[in-house]
């Protein structure tokens, strides 16, 4: 048999390189499927989505340090900083997954979706609020489609290298091999991916939001100093002259009450937790004669009273704006521990928020006169969702981390030795009184004033001894004169005080200082938030011209 020379054998075309941007365009429209749809199932469900999952996760295990860090440099939105770091950091990975699944094999892009999509779903499994089957499946489930999609855009990515057949036809299943419909498959990935975002974001109230707008808190058996005053001029003719109203000039002092929507936030809880009373408890355990269990009804038709408390966070800076002044409203805890029957010997009182955040605090403290309350009301209102509702505690005289638990789920008494609060294991100290501490409002650090009479102003508070005294210095501390203090409430809130200065022309340096009511004058400092509070007088630098 002779082979027929003419028959030429075929050489098929060598495939092309694939551009650069192509492979980490694949990956990142991928994890945009993942990371939407997971969304979507966040904001449609309690399943917490793949990003806040990782980032719950994140949180509980950051070193103190790094949480002082983020909570004094970051403020308040340091978590909501967080999340978007993660998104980042996602859609970097997939980017180089992407790539790694264009060029070498598509297995790197299963295993590595695959790997975040089971840590995803362990992390969100790890919420208390979330169901486990739901977390673990609709979180691979979503990294599944994540998968899928990063397959398909690989094989147009690699069909765009290699020229189609001459008797080859574009279909559903064999696209056209350009690299515009690489784009347009691309661009529909992500298309998908912000509908699922939107639709996340979209969803109506919660139950716990509806709830609360039903609620009518009843008339307490105290009162207290009201909400809203009339404008009352600050006293300034005769220095440390106490008034009796809360001052509401000159412009810029903070409000005697702070408003509901200005009251500083912190937490470990990303997704803030909405709890429908209907559905909620409050449980007294450990050593207690009578272990109980109490509904939200319940506890509305008890005794409530009215309490002005200031409440810090120990990672308030010197001059910081992590604290702020409420009336509240709730049932004295003494009242609900006499019930309980607390055990000789139950040496610390310790609190569990319903997303498992805990924190615990000595006994005696609430034997000593200080006001500490299970609270359901803020500022004649029910608790607002991101301040604890339905019910949350509230207790003078000590900072956040060892007593503030908002979204409470249980009160457990047990001894001091047996327990450590959250922020205990991260390095703080497990006893948090606060310290007498006191800032300037007025004028605001590096502004511009005018030569002459000027206001000076701002807050002091030592719960639960009380401010005596605030004194105020323009030379760097070598000479003080008194501040006129309006102090409308109890030793427990802060007062503002105010005082008029002769600025000259120039530079100068205004620092103040606070005296409590045991005669005992604010820490110089400087000292550190970490392990049990700052200390230092605040000072402002101002140009007089």
């Amino acid at each position: 048999m002779v082979a027929n020379m003419t028959d030429e054998p075929r050489i098929d075309p060598p495939r092309a390189s694939a551009p650069f941007w192509m492979g980490p365009l694949a990956g990142i429209a991928a994890a945009a499927v993942a990371l939407g749809f997971s969304q979507w199932v966040e904001g449609a469900s309690d399943v917490p989505g793949l990003v806040l999952g990782v980032g719950e996760w994140v949180v509980d295990h950051t070193p103190g340090f790094i949480a002082e860090w983020s909570i004094e440099d970051l403020g308040s939105a340091g978590k909501g900083n967080l999340l978007p770091g993660i998104t980042l950091v996602a859609f970097l990975i997939a980017a180089k997954l992407g790539d790694l699944s264009l060029r070498k094999s598509r297995r790197w892009g299963v295993v590595g979706f695959g790997a975040f999509g089971l840590f995803g779903a362990y992390a969100a499994a790890r919420n208390p609020q979330s169901p486990v089957f739901a977390s673990w499946f609709w979180s691979l489930f979503a990294a599944g489609l994540g998968i899928v999609t990063l397959i398909v855009l690989v094989r147009i990515a690699r069909q765009t290298l290699t020229p189609p057949a001459d008797d080859e036809l574009p279909s559903p299943l064999n696209p056209p091999r350009s690299r515009r419909a690489f784009l347009a498959w691309s661009g529909g990935a992500g298309a998908v991916a912000l509908t699922g975002v939107g639709l996340g974001r979209a969803t109506g109230p919660s139950a716990a939001e509806l709830a609360r707008e039903q609620v009518v808190l009843p008339t307490t058996s105290t009162t207290t100093t009201p909400v809203t005053t009339t404008t009352t001029e600050a006293a300034v003719a005769t220095p440390g002259v106490i008034t009796t109203e809360p001052l509401t000039s000159p412009a810029g002092l903070s409000s005697w009450i702070t408003p509901n929507e200005k009251f500083y936030r912190i937490d470990t809880a990303f997704s803030i937790p909405q709890v429908d009373p209907a559905d909620w408890t409050l449980k007294f355990t450990g050593m207690v004669d009578n272990p109980f269990e109490l509904t939200y009804d319940e506890i509305l038709d008890m005794d409530l009273v009215d309490r002005t408390i200031t409440l810090s966070c120990v990672s308030n800076p010197v001059g910081g704006d992590l604290v702020g002044n409420a009336v509240w409203t709730g049932v004295p805890l003494n009242d609900l521990l006499d019930r309980a029957g607390v055990q000789p010997g139950a040496t610390q009182f310790t609190s569990r928020s319903v997303d498992n955040w805990s924190c615990g605090f000595p006994t005696e403290l609430l034997g000593d006169g200080r006001n500490a309350m299970l609270a359901v009301g803020m500022n004649g209102e029910p608790l607002p969702i991101r301040s604890g509702f339905p019910a949350r505690l509230v207790v003078a005289g000590i900072y956040g981390y060892v007593s503030a638990t908002k979204w409470i789920e249980e009160i457990r008494m047990t001894t001091w030795e047996d327990f450590n609060g959250y922020w205990i294991n991260l390095g703080w100290s497990k006893e948090g009184p606060m310290k007498t501490t006191s800032r300037i409002d007025v004028p605001q650090n590096r502004s511009t004033i005018t030569a002459g009479a000027t206001p000076v102003a701002g807050v002091a508070w030592a719960p639960t001894r009380g401010i005596a005294k605030v004194e105020v210095s323009d030379d760097g501390g070598e000479t003080w004169w008194e501040a006129d203090i309006a102090r409308p409430g109890s030793s427990e809130a802060w007062v503002q005080w105010s005082t008029m200065w002769e600025a000259p022309t120039g530079t100068a340096a205004l620092s103040v200082r606070a005296t409590d009511g045991n005669g005992d004058l604010q820490p110089f400092g400087p000292k550190d938030v970490a392990p049990d509070g700052a200390e230092g007088w605040h000072t402002v630098l101002v140009s007089v011209t």
